[in-house]
């Protein structure tokens, strides 16, 4: 750890202090550079003010008459015209008149309209006559002053400034320019670390993956001395909000090392090579503090792959960047214990040469959280949250699934700010289903809709709702409102008891006719559609299409997978196609086929309990919104029997 430095007495010296963005300046010594500099400007326009007092004669100003009498009384001995104004000298002192001081040095204008022979009488009485230019020439010394001076002062005053940041810095290179290459990494204090492992929830599999980071850190001798050594570099891959920055810094505060953190869109400048001079001296501060851990977060924007075909001129400096990086990587001594951690949500898009052995050996996924794993987040965002007794975050976990940890973290913000608008004193479990309704939906939207437009929209709900009662595996119903929201204006909330990570066919199914419940209850009451399925439809179309050309769901097409994004079935398919035109026609015609044999079943459901559906909207159009409890109460049905996994 640095020691604060001490002069020969043994007492602290106060370093000068440094403005930001020049190192070494010292704003007090600059303080008294200019405080020397106006004050010789103010002394010497003091001195020449009195020498031109003093040595210059007194003058006095006369009418240009007076003026024409003294040259006839022959008292004028010279003059000096400049244009029409008049200066000279007489023999005995003159005055603009009496009463008024008198000199013979004097002053006068010659009125343009005057004709009076001056010249003739100023050859009779002997005077003598001397005549400058209205706009004499400028000195030479000041033409050279005003041309050049400005250009020089800046010019020494940059040399200047340069030797002296370079010498007030060790002698570095760059002085002023040096200031470009540095990194820019935020190092964390190790002793007093902000995050643990105890701050990390929900994804307990990766935080076993780097409890060997954290013991090679504490206890590298336990694995050298068997001959083993330690990644160099580890990269975090999920989803934004997943917790990767977490992750990072929980190892760098359970390891008590220093953590460089730094973001790659940082390295990047205009000015080509800088980017690689930052990764340079960050890894440098790295090994000058090691055993240490740096932390690159959105690797991608520096570590894009380089065979994309044409670059220009920007993304030269990113593939420099990328390069020093590699060679820093390589150039790591086993036992130095530096560790590059690094984060993105790209992994698709990185250079294969950032990925080989020996640069990030070891690839960890950061999955969504399960509801176990939201349960546990849960718990920490809330730790300093006081919770009504209603509240339970068990629901709250299973009504959240897909959320990661920084959508939970935002929940219970909500949450506590909703309960703060109702000037409560703890935060209620209504609280937490307004939050989910906001975050998931929107605000609520002050809309006046016609009664029509109400009972539409109640039916609408209406037949989402009760499919979802009335399907066998279907998710169980939590929530129907027929409130606007955002740009939807009902909702009905569907939910799985626990996760899913396997669907079946029938659920699939299932989920098409559920979303095609608006439709068909439109078309079995009115007998009209509307745009309100809009959204519907878009879900539909999706889920059917996957179901052909990804999970072989179709007896025509087969068991054949024609989907062309890869492994990442999040991405949309392809614009070109691996199948013929043929094929084409036969995905889109399974694909029809299946949402009018859902859309079928739909109607056929709906008819068949069209009592329950009418109910169920006279229950809305009277209260707005229901749960899950008024929704089994108004239609009679029984709820499924539910056998969750135990969590907690």
């Amino acid at each position: 750890m640095a020691t604060p430095d001490t002069d020969q007495g043994g007492k602290r010296a106060t370093p000068a202090p440094r403005a930001p963005g020049l190192p070494g300046y010292n704003p007090m010594s600059w303080r008294r550079f200019w405080l020397v500099i106006g004050s010789l400007l103010l002394i010497n326009i003091v001195i020449t003010t009195i020498i031109e007092a003093v040595t210059q004669a007194p003058s006095v100003t006369i009418p240009y008459n007076v003026f024409i009498a003294q040259v006839d009384a022959g008292n004028v001995l010279n003059i000096t015209a400049t244009g029409d104004s008049i200066v000279g000298t007489t023999r005995k002192a003159v005055s603009a008149g009496s009463g008024q001081p008198s000199a013979t040095s004097f002053a006068t204008q010659r009125p343009t309209f005057a004709s009076d022979g001056l010249e003739a009488s100023l050859l009779k009485n002997k005077v003598s006559i001397l005549a400058e230019p209205p706009n004499p020439p400028t000195p030479l010394w000041e033409t050279l002053l005003f041309s050049f001076g400005p250009a020089l002062l800046f010019v020494f005053g940059l040399i200047y400034l340069m030797r002296r940041s370079a010498a007030l810095a060790g002698g570095g290179a760059g002085g002023i320019l040096g200031r470009f290459s540095q990194s820019g990494a935020r190092l964390y204090n190790p002793e007093h670390p902000e995050t643990t492992f105890a701050d990390v929830a929900g994804i307990d599999e990766v935080k076993a993956e780097l409890v060997e980071i954290v013991d090679f850190l504490k206890q590298p001798e336990k694995y050298q001395r068997l001959g083993g050594t330690v990644p160099k570099g580890v990269l975090l891959i999920g989803a934004p909000g997943t917790g990767k920055t977490l992750l990072a810094r929980a190892v760098a505060g359970e390891a008590g090392v220093p953590f460089f953190s730094i973001s790659a869109s940082e390295f990047i400048e205009a000015i080509v090579g800088v980017g690689a001079a930052r990764v340079r001296d960050l890894f440098q501060k790295a090994r000058g503090a090691a055993p240490a851990i740096v932390f690159i977060d959105e690797l991608d924007a520096v570590g894009r792959s380089r065979s994309t075909g044409a670059r220009l001129g920007g993304n030269e400096e990113q593939e420099q960047t990328l390069n020093q990086i590699l060679t820093e990587m390589d150039g790591f001594d086993p036992h130095e214990g530096v560790i590059v951690l690094a984060a993105t949500n790209r992994a698709d898009v990185l250079d294969v040469a950032l990925l080989r052995p020996g640069r990030f050996d070891r690839r960890i996924t950061v999955p969504f959280p399960d509801r176990r794993g939201r349960l546990e987040i849960l718990k920490i965002h809330t730790r300093h949250i006081p919770l009504g007794a209603d509240v339970d975050l068990g629901i709250i976990a299973s009504l959240t699934a897909g959320m990661v940890g920084a959508d939970l973290r935002n929940l219970a913000n909500e949450a506590a700010l909703a309960a703060a608008r109702r000037e409560a004193q703890t935060v209620m479990q209504i609280d937490f289903t307004t939050a989910l309704e906001k975050v998931e939906l929107g605000s609520e939207r002050k809309l006046s809709l016609s009664a029509a437009d109400r009972e539409r929209i109640a039916y609408h709900e209406s037949g989402h709702a009760l499919l979802g009662l009335l399907q066998p595996g279907a998710d169980p119903v939590r929530r129907v409102s027929i409130i606007p929201r955002g740009q939807s204006l009902g909702v009905t909330v569907q939910s799985p008891v626990d996760d899913r990570f396997n669907y079946g066919e029938d659920y699939l199914r299932g989920r098409i006719t559920g979303a095609l419940g608006g439709r068909a209850a439109e078309q079995l009451v009115y007998g009209v559609v509307t745009t309100g399925a809009e959204s519907d439809l878009r879900q539909v179309t999706a889920i059917a299409r996957q179901m052909v050309v990804r999970y072989g769901m179709s007896p025509k097409v087969g068991v054949l997978s024609l989907a062309d994004d890869g492994d990442n079935p999040g991405q949309s398919l392809t614009l070109t196609r691996s199948y013929s035109e043929a094929t084409a026609a036969l995905v889109d015609e399974e694909v029809r086929r299946i949402c009018e044999e859902c859309l079928q079943q739909a109607v056929a459901l709906l008819t068949g309990n069209r009592d329950k559906l009418d109910a169920l909207v006279h229950a809305l159009l009277e209260h707005d919104t229901l749960g899950e409890a008024e929704i089994l109460a108004v239609t009679g049905i029984a709820a499924p029997v539910e056998t969750p996994v135990a969590v907690g």
